[in-house]
């Protein structure tokens, strides 16, 4: 096959016209598609039946939050979580934390960690490919639910009327553009650094003031977060209340006292063999903070646990890659919302397994599960609480169907109690390293 000569000449192209013109219907077809366009041609119009958005388990969590231009979906979706409880909790509808706390201080320990990832590869040439990954975009958004775990645990939380949401958070672009080119020339500095057989002092010295450089930055672009909580609200039932003068992990534990170290990341990644623990140091984003990990089990176990968690009232983090069978205005996530196949008479499918390894997949947002329902006990269609805004969906909730949760969800955050015995005692093994490409990245 090597040596054969595959230019396309003008045989091939009157091939391609014969069989296209020959196909049935293609000029009905393409009329169709070009002029309403692809998505529009293929999508199903029962989706709407299988949609309808009416649950059986249906948590009440109030007004939708808004990311807007930034990639902080996986902050929004554990915020969420810990605001649904303060607001149940103390009677406080629509209470909101400040997304751009965490944020804020993601920023300062994500250059810490990559100084640490930098330094440790410096011997190796530039494009190593695990090189190369932290130096992709290391001023980026994204992050994983261990990451906003592992930031709440060392820093606590901040109500939203406090250090509300300005400008470069609600549009991150210009940001990571700043930091990425900061954090690529300190790397660059701190390899040459190194092979230039450098002091251990001189570099910690390079190193430290390149910190201070990227935590003025940071600074000048959100503005210094509170160091205290001085937090006033009425409840809902008009009661005045007052916090002052708690440090924000103060706030958090006494507060909120959610042990978040009981919370696990239940992984479908088919790709992989299940019934095994996984981790991801690549992309740890506190030293010495909590570790990203994963167990990987059946879909039908992240199902029952996330079940058994909403029906005890409590919503659900959940990873998932949202940019496959959506529609954004109406809120849909379906796995036939689309029927690309049947419009284009070609193969487009492929099973879980598959996307994972041929990089069809990724898990691209979070969200968070406010509901399920059930028929004789089987989930027909989740509630999904977005951070999109209220211009989404119904209200900003989507709704799921239980096919997309399984070929489309990849990780659910449950406390450990809705595991089994035999699934916690997986938690006590040595976890398997993940390399920085692999496809739950």
């Amino acid at each position: 096959m090597q040596n054969q000569d595959n230019t396309l000449g003008s045989k091939d192209f009157t091939q391609l016209h014969k069989d296209f013109k020959n196909t049935p219907k293609s000029d009905l077809l393409t009329r169709i598609v070009a002029q309403n366009g692809i998505n529009q041609a293929a999508q199903d119009p029962d989706a709407a039946v299988r949609l309808d958005p009416v649950f059986s388990v249906d948590l009440q969590t109030g007004t939708v939050t808004n990311q807007k231009q930034s990639g902080r979906c996986w902050l929004f979706s554990l915020v969420n979580t810990l605001r649904h409880a303060f607001a149940k909790k103390y009677k406080v509808k629509d209470f909101n934390l400040s997304q751009k706390y965490l944020f804020f201080w993601d920023k300062i320990e994500e250059a810490n960690i990559f100084y640490d990832h930098i330094l440790a590869t410096a011997t190796r040439p530039a494009d190593d490919r695990e090189v190369a990954f932290y130096l992709s975009l290391p001023g980026g958004d994204g992050g994983q639910w261990a990451m906003a775990a592992a930031l709440v645990q060392k820093y606590g939380v901040m109500p939203a009327s406090q250090y509300p949401e300005t400008s470069n958070v609600e549009n991150t672009g210009a940001f990571d553009t700043v930091m990425s080119r900061k954090l690529r020339i300190d790397g660059m500095k701190l390899r040459d650094m190194v092979n230039a057989k450098k002091t251990d002092k001189e570099i910690a010295a390079a190193r430290k003031q390149m910190l201070s450089e990227v935590y003025r930055i940071t600074a000048y672009s959100f503005g210094e977060p509170p160091t205290t909580v001085n937090f006033e609200y009425r409840d809902d039932d008009k009661n005045y209340h007052q916090v002052s003068g708690l440090t924000p992990q103060k706030f958090y534990d006494q507060y909120f006292g959610v042990d978040l170290d009981d919370y696990v990341v239940a992984t479908n990644s088919p790709d992989k063999a299940l019934n095994k623990l996984y981790s991801m140091p690549s992309e740890d984003n506190v030293v010495g903070g909590r570790h990203i990990e994963f167990l990987n089990l059946p879909m039908m176990t992240l199902k029952k646990a996330a079940i058994a968690q909403l029906q005890a009232g409590e919503t659900v983090w959940f990873g998932n890659d949202v940019l496959e069978q959506m529609d954004r205005k109406k809120g849909y996530l379906d796995s036939h919302l689309y029927r690309y196949s049947e419009l284009f008479d070609a193969d487009l499918e492929m099973d879980k397994a598959k996307r994972l390894a041929y990089h069809q997949a990724m898990v691209s947002h979070a969200m968070t599960l406010a509901g399920v329902d059930l028929v004789a006990g089987k989930p027909t269609k989740w509630k999904v609480e977005n951070s999109w805004g209220d211009k989404n969906g119904v209200k900003g909730y989507f709704t799921m169907s239980d096919d997309w949760m399984d070929d489309y969800v990849y990780e659910v955050v449950v406390h450990k109690k809705y595991l089994s015995k035999a699934q916690q005692e997986l938690l006590k093994q040595a976890p398997i390293e993940l390399p920085a490409w692999d496809s739950l990245a």
